[in-house]
């Protein structure tokens, strides 16, 4: 039979499959294969086929072949290291990738694909590297500006990854499992309008996918639209192609029984979910969450080993994802090290800054301090607007480096007009996370932002700040039952004698600065503050010279109408003012021995029990 015969049958087979009937479409492949088992042009038709139907032993093997018949043409090596890929060869696939690049493959989909592998192994920077190329290739692909917005979130690099889904409304090969991650990825990255937007495009679709109706579901759980959440789980929770789902069902799953109180039933689903994950590292995403409904539980100890379980696992995550904060190993806080000099200090001249009135207001504390709970206070205050934290401080202690100075030692060497614009960068910056009306004052809430206070400092010397003070013992436990994303913090929170070190170092660093700098400070201790809610904003807005409205003796309500929260205590939040998480720590106490000595001096100086 001649080479135009075998040309005939595999046009049959590319019109079967474009039919719909890639059984049909294998088989004639097969047909031409048996006339000539070397025909590059039949076996790239049944590797694509058995590609597509997901047999990726199969597929390695017809690739492989090709590699032999064809070894300069990289499409071949391409497609080899995609079919290793979905045989979880991640080695094997770079292999061949790495192949396919030498004989000069650089189109959008071999950075596609390469990206991809780097994302099966979670190395999220080479992720970003590639799929950046991918996607400056093919601007208006979905699928990779999707992929490559994901790299950067898991790398930290926020900005990069709001850029990347820019102009997503116009994305290419757009369905409806790219809107529901589109959304998802923009809610957390706390871009809430614009997601808003693929949310309301995709409740309207019918007959979501699987994947596609999960996706919604989370996002409608991750902004307390709970009851919506729990339709949507239930009717998908019937719908048999959900079985694909696998963990990440039951996952969410679990954390609705969680927020409707059932911690028996969630952790049962917790622990079920983490023990049949085959990667140690994985692990994490549940064992912090069983934890929370342990302790619900009254089950301390089992949740402190739960979450010990859970440091253990997130720290191989970090090895893989963020190796060289893994390697740096615990953060030591150096930035809590430097010290403003006294005769710099007296140079500052604070004249011709802003006003308080013009100026943020900030709220400082150590991470879970109860800053979200003020935050969302002031915020539904209509002469006052917030966001969800962000490091626009920090931003602006980069642009004083920028200037040439040494920080702290010789900010007073920063002239005014370059002040003046590392404050217009900073408002640049502010006003593309939210929206400021003329006559509302930004709170800037990051609870961090207390190891820069001589940046706040210099650059709004007039700017009222408000600590938030709670008892050093829970602090530090909800820091270390907590699941973070930030490397260098979630390092810190692992080791609690570590964590109680970088406790008082920062305390120590603030109240030095404080004593020198001299900032409008007011101290709002947590207990206080929940067990007299009405008294204590009343205080807090007279110190911050903002008129009374009722509207700020309901940050529940206001929870509820911003939607998306950022902070790891969004489901508390929404929930009335209450004294539950007060005194807490009583019940860990055992446990927390290592962090006593650390915070001694706080606990003296704030006046609080250590028994």
């Amino acid at each position: 039979m001649t080479s135009q015969d075998i040309d005939t049958i595999l046009q049959r087979a590319a019109n079967l499959y474009g039919d719909g009937e890639p059984l049909l479409a294998e088989t004639e492949c097969r047909r031409a294969l048996a006339l000539n088992p070397k025909h590059p042009g039949a076996l790239a038709a049944l590797g694509f086929l058995l590609h597509q139907a997901s047999r990726f032993g199969e597929a390695e093997e017809a690739y492989t072949t090709l590699t032999d018949l064809e070894p300069q043409n990289w499409r071949h090596w391409m497609n080899l290291g995609t079919a290793r890929r979905g045989l979880a060869d991640i080695d094997g696939a770079l292999r061949a990738y790495m192949r396919a690049s030498q004989l000069g493959a650089a189109t959008a989909d071999f950075f596609y694909n390469v990206g991809l592998a780097h994302l099966d192994r979670h190395d999220y920077e080479s992720a970003r590297a590639v799929l950046r190329r991918a996607s400056e290739l093919a601007p208006h692909e979905a699928a990779i500006r999707l992929e490559y917005a994901k790299a950067c979130y898991e790398s930290l690099q926020t900005e990069e990854a709001i850029a990347a889904l820019a102009g997503w409304e116009n994305f290419e090969g757009l369905g409806t499992e790219h809107l529901a991650a589109i959304g998802h990825r923009l809610m957390n990255l706390g871009e809430s309008a614009r997601a808003e937007q693929a949310i309301r495009q995709l409740a309207t679709t019918r007959d979501l996918d699987p994947q596609a109706s999960l996706t919604l579901a989370q996002i409608l759980e991750r902004t307390n639209r709970l009851d919506d959440a729990r339709e949507l789980i239930a009717r998908l929770s019937s719908d048999p192609r959900a079985a694909s789902l696998g963990a990440d069902l039951h996952t969410l799953q679990a954390q609705l029984a969680q927020r409707d109180g059932q911690h028996d039933k969630a952790v049962e689903l917790f622990a079920d979910v983490a023990a049949k994950r085959s990667e140690p590292h994985m692990k994490h995403f549940e064992l912090f969450a069983l934890a929370k409904s342990l302790d619900a539980l009254k089950r301390y100890d089992d949740a402190f080993a739960a979450a010990t379980e859970a440091h253990r696992s997130q720290v191989e995550w970090f090895k893989l994802t963020a190796p060289l904060a893994t390697a740096r190993g615990t953060p030591s806080m150096t930035i809590t090290e430097y010290r403003s000099d006294p005769e710099d200090v007296a140079t500052w001249a604070a004249a011709s800054g802003p006003s308080a009135a013009e100026s943020p207001i900030f709220i400082v504390a150590f991470p879970r301090s109860g800053t979200t709970l003020m935050e969302l206070t002031l915020d539904a205050h209509p002469d006052l607007v917030s966001m969800d934290e962000q490091a626009l401080v920090q931003a602006s202690l980069d642009d004083l480096l920028a200037t040439g100075i040494r920080y702290p030692e010789q900010l007073g060497k920063v002239s005014e007009s370059q002040l003046a614009d590392v404050r217009a960068r900073y408002w640049e910056r502010a006003r593309t996370k939210v929206k400021i009306a003329p006559n509302q004052r930004l709170v800037d809430k990051n609870p961090l932002n207390l190891m820069r206070l001589p940046t706040i400092r210099r650059v709004f010397p007039s700017a009222k700040i408000v600590l938030a003070v709670r008892h050093p013992c829970d602090v530090l436990l909800s820091c270390y039952l907590q699941h973070f994303r930030a490397p260098d913090f979630a390092l810190l929170c692992s080791n609690l004698d570590k964590l109680g070190s970088g406790y008082r170092k920062t305390f120590d660093f603030w109240y030095r600065e404080s004593a020198l700098l001299k900032p409008d400070i007011l101290e709002v201790r947590y207990e206080t503050f929940v067990a007299d809610f009405d008294a204590q904003t009343r205080a807090l807005l007279a110190f911050l010279d903002v008129p009374w409205n009722d509207a700020v003796l309901a940050p529940g309500e206001r929870a509820r109408q911003k939607g998306y929260i950022s902070t790891p205590s969004y489901s508390q939040v929404v929930q009335p003012v209450n004294q539950k998480a007060v005194g807490r720590w009583k019940n860990y106490a055992t446990h927390l021995q290592p962090v006593l000595p650390h915070v001694r001096p706080y606990l003296d100086r704030w006046g609080y029990a250590a028994a």
